[in-house]
């Protein structure tokens, strides 16, 4: 870790913890560089990585407030992204940018158990997170939930309340696929990002209480707005540990959320 990261995450860590409040002002430049005995340089790069995440304002020429601390997104419960924003007091509006009929790739056949080329919606959506953009969405929606996904408006918060409440189709099950990937010209634009910058990619797969596929989703995080969370446990698993067998294959490796 360069001497920047590591001012970087020291300050990270304060901001998380409490320490600076949302707000609050950070030290200054020079406060910060006697601090940790760093050149103001390397002060000014590790300043500009937090404001990159979004934990911190930008504004050239002036004391850098907190604008934000940690938003932690559990998985262990099924919820969407608005039902998860909502949830931890964070306000969340949504766009629908396009809804399209096409048939499906062979991927998005295979993760929605449909027969090739059966024709599904695919829908794009910018979701904002307390009045920024925090991720885009990009779903396949399986055949039989296509039509009442097409008659939602632009706006909804959350397909997935919408689809419960007025089609009585609610999602049990969801498998997630978490990783990391750099913003093509698509996504930098409507996130607000350079081009190339990081993003946290989540695709999953949610299904109903019989295990019939709802929607697979790719969804791309801007850096900084969410972090998931995951506990587990050695004494409370799914998972029958067997010495020295390998686990067979499973089929799908997708997600939910």
């Amino acid at each position: 870790m360069s001497r920047y990261e590591e001012i970087a995450e020291a300050l990270r860590r304060a901001i998380l913890s409490g320490a600076y409040p949302v707000g609050a002002q950070l030290p200054s430049e020079s406060d910060l560089a006697s601090r940790w005995s760093a050149s103001r340089g390397t002060v000014r790069q590790a300043v500009a990585l937090l404001a990159s995440e979004g934990l911190i304002g930008s504004r050239q020429g002036a004391r850098r407030i907190v604008l934000r601390q940690e938003r932690r997104h559990s998985f262990a419960e099924l919820n969407s992204f608005a039902q998860w924003a909502q949830g931890v007091g964070h306000r969340v509006t949504s766009t629908f940018l396009s809804r399209t009929r096409r048939p499906a790739t062979a991927d998005e056949a295979a993760r929605l158990a449909l027969d090739p080329g059966t024709e599904i919606l695919y829908v794009v959506r910018l979701r904002h997170l307390d009045g920024e953009p925090a991720m885009v969405e990009r779903t396949a929606y399986a055949d039989w939930v296509a039509a009442a996904v097409e008659t939602l408006p632009d706006d909804c918060v959350s397909v997935m309340d919408s689809l419960a409440e007025q089609a009585g189709i609610v999602a049990h099950y969801g498998e997630h696929l978490i990783d990391a990937l750099a913003a093509g010209a698509e996504d930098a634009r409507l996130l607000q990002i350079r081009r190339g910058g990081p993003l946290l990619r989540q695709r999953h797969i949610s299904s109903t209480r019989t295990g019939r596929p709802i929607e697979w989703t790719d969804d791309r995080y801007r850096a900084g707005s969410v972090t998931f969370s995951v506990t587990n446990s050695a004494a409370v698993t799914p998972l029958e540990r067997h010495a020295g067998k390998t686990l067979p294959p499973r089929q799908g490796d997708a997600s939910r959320s």
